[in-house]
């Protein structure tokens, strides 16, 4: 989405209006505004019109018949995108440094090296594998994947035109056959890949390739193309423009993308381009050409560059939390975008770009291109060695030492809860910067089960030779409860057996995942259930996160979330073994671990209050109900992080009580062991 052509009597101004259209959805969709939830797809617009544009343009240096300089394109290319690129990696990296959160600043300094030698779409992608960080806050350098799709899609396509073209001399038709073997290979993988791998189908460019390739193939058809009759191109456009409207309004988050689905903007792009090699008086040119959407088309690669890291640090800079940004405001710091990219354009692009220094010259322009980059990779190095400092107080009480020592376990930690301090205290255990990183057993050990896969495999910690059996069952929000759990049967000699998968609830209730049932879920919620009845455990403990959706909703979904749990109780119950329903904890109003970051001496604004916290009533009033009807155990572990006023805070003592927006840590889980251990000594007594 990167090319803007220089103004030229050959510059189409219905391609303005449509980069004016594609990107004013990416910049609607980001800033939250309802009914544009597929947004997105104006990046897939822009694709095909970068692949159409610069095609064009490469075909046309080779019908002089001189051949094709790899070096000037290189040049032009980084004439035309490295100024202003780099201006904003530089300006993002200062803004995440002064407002963004402390402890992901060298995450933050990784993507923006990345980005200056456009690599961030495969780090992306690979952290997107990585099922803890899926809530993580969205990094102020993400947009720049789109940019790194291009480039490495441009590293091999003018060679493979350059080949194709001296290989076809004599039959020109032949010309575009790799391209097409390249287009359809790429969309298979994206079809392939979005079903296992959505982050590696989003981020990949082996996955994008096609949609840049689409344009290609369409500007070499562009000859042909100018002797469509008018009655045929101007019905395209309009269609094309209404495919890329109606995906942007029909998809949103859940939409599996790209896939198949990616068909229909790129198609709508192929189409508005197509018609109009043959403009035609009612074609939607009419629209497109407009001045404001021509100029504003002028300004996208500045605005599509700053209006991202503004939606993320603007609002930190003005002291809101993570997502509580609200839409009216989101549109004000988008506007401050355009400004700014109208700013860039004057100061900084067309300067650089027309300079009389670099006519003629594409060898300065190389150097040019080499310095900016390696500028703006020795910064983020730098600033990678010079992170800004979490802020701290004075000590407080060891959490795991006092609970360890207490009488009363449950009494402690409530007068722990109680005495919260407000600031970061300095024998903060673990660090800050460690939280996030640290993985418990069953993370390191592949003992959570991913998304796509069913297995259940053979997890067995604490005294693996124990024939008391103890058993966990359920989602992430199960899992969270491993360390504490390793922590008691290894103190209690009992095998503890790990049977958790990602966002499966333990309820028989189909879940929605994407836009389809999350089927491997099902199976393998039946298979842990034959797999618990064979080992005939004392106890199974189960618990699952309020979220999540039923794929098949009915009227009353309290009983419909009744009878899925009660389903799995019974079926857990006859294996003999004594059922524990462990309800899901109280959720912080953002990543607690940022927030706590962001304001070390005022953890107060992190905290959180009940109701609130609790994520969804009816899930827990269902979850109780269908305990009572099977005889299972209802432990509430709201009382271990709220206090009875109902405040729940990020710090107890010297650790933080969650790992991100969700999930509880995992030195806080270990440390309160002895009060989950007291309540299940009433349940599996005699040991």
């Amino acid at each position: 989405m990167t090319t803007r052509p220089t103004e030229s009597p050959g510059l189409r101004l219905d391609i303005q209006g449509l980069r004016a259209v594609a990107v004013s959805l990416v910049v609607l969709s980001h800033a939250g505004v309802r009914g544009f939830g597929g947004g997105y797809v104006g990046v897939d617009v822009f694709f095909v019109i970068s692949g159409f544009l610069i095609t064009a343009l490469l075909a046309r240096e080779l019908a002089k018949g001189n051949g094709l300089s790899i070096r000037r394109f290189y040049a032009r290319r980084a004439l035309r995108l490295l100024p202003a690129s780099t201006l904003v990696v530089v300006a993002t990296l200062a803004g995440s440094w002064l407002f963004l959160s402390r402890v992901r600043f060298e995450e933050y300094a990784g993507d923006a090296l990345s980005s200056a030698f456009y690599a961030v779409n495969l780090r992306l992608a690979a952290s997107g594998t990585d099922y803890l960080a899926e809530g993580s806050p969205p990094s102020p350098f993400q947009h720049f994947w789109s940019l790194a799709v291009e480039e490495q899609f441009y590293l091999l396509w003018p060679l493979l035109l350059l080949l194709s073209w001296r290989l076809a001399r004599r039959r020109r038709e032949l010309l575009a056959v790799p391209l097409v073997v390249l287009c359809l290979l790429s969309f298979g993988l994206s079809v392939a890949v979005t079903r296992y791998s959505p982050s590696w189908a989003y981020f990949g460019s082996h996955t994008r390739f096609w949609e840049l390739g689409a344009g290609a193939l369409l500007a070499l058809s562009a000859g042909r193309l100018r002797g469509l009759p008018a009655r045929l191109a101007a019905p395209m456009t309009w269609t094309g423009l209404a495919c890329v409207l109606v995906a942007a309004v029909l998809y949103g988050n859940d939409t599996p993308f790209p896939g198949y689905h990616a068909l229909l903007p790129v198609l709508g792009a192929v189409l508005v381009l197509a018609g109009g090699c043959a403009p035609s008086r009612f074609g939607v040119q009419l629209l497109l050409a407009r001045r404001p959407l021509v100029k504003l088309g002028g300004l996208s690669y500045g605005w599509y560059l700053w209006h991202w890291p503004l939606l993320l640090i603007g609002p930190a800079a003005l002291g809101r939390l993570p997502g509580t940004t609200s839409v009216g405001l989101a549109l004000l710091l988008c506007a401050l975008a355009l400004v700014l990219a109208w700013a860039t354009l004057r100061l900084v692009e067309n300067p650089v770009r027309f300079h009389s220094a670099f006519r003629g010259r594409p060898g300065r322009a190389l150097l040019l291109g080499t310095a900016l980059s390696a500028g703006a990779a020795l910064i983020a190095v730098t600033a990678y060695a010079f992170p800004p400092p979490i802020g701290s107080g004075r000590p407080a009480p060891q959490l795991r030492q006092e609970m360890a020592a207490a009488p009363d376990p449950q009494l402690r930690l409530r007068q722990l809860l109680g005495a919260s301090a407000t600031s970061l205290p300095g024998n903060l255990a673990p660090p800050l910067p460690d939280i996030k990183p640290t993985r418990s057993a069953v993370y390191r050990d592949n003992c959570h089960v991913a998304y796509g896969s069913t297995s259940v495999p053979p997890c067995e910690y604490g005294d693996v030779a124990s024939g008391k059996v103890v058993v966990l069952f359920g989602d992430s929000h199960a899992a969270q409860w491993f360390p504490a759990l390793n922590r008691l049967s290894r103190e209690r000699g009992w095998k503890l057996v790990s049977l958790t998968k990602a966002s499966c609830k333990a309820a028989e209730v189909t879940l929605r995942r994407f836009d389809g049932p999350y089927a491997a879920c099902d199976t393998w919620r039946a298979r842990v259930i034959e797999r618990i009845t064979a080992l005939r455990p004392a106890l199974v403990i189960v618990s699952s996160s309020d979220a999540g959706d039923p794929m098949y909703p009915e009227p009353d979904p309290v009983q419909q979330w009744t009878d899925g749990f009660r389903a799995t109780y019974d079926a857990i119950g006859k294996s003999g073994a004594r059922v524990v329903a462990l309800l899901d904890t109280p959720w912080p109003k953002t990543d607690a671990v940022d927030c706590a970051a962001m304001y070390s001496f005022r953890l107060d604004r992190c905290a959180t209050r009940l109701p609130e916290a609790i994520r969804d009533e009816s899930r827990r009033t269902a979850t109780t109900d269908a305990a009572k009807a099977t005889g299972a155990t209802v432990i509430d572990p709201t009382p271990w992080l709220c206090t009875p006023q109902g405040n729940c805070p990020v710090l107890v003592g010297n650790t933080v009580v969650y790992r991100d927006d969700s999930h509880i840590a995992d030195a806080y889980a270990e440390a309160i062991a002895p009060a989950l251990g007291d309540r299940l000594t009433k349940v599996l007594p005699n040991e």
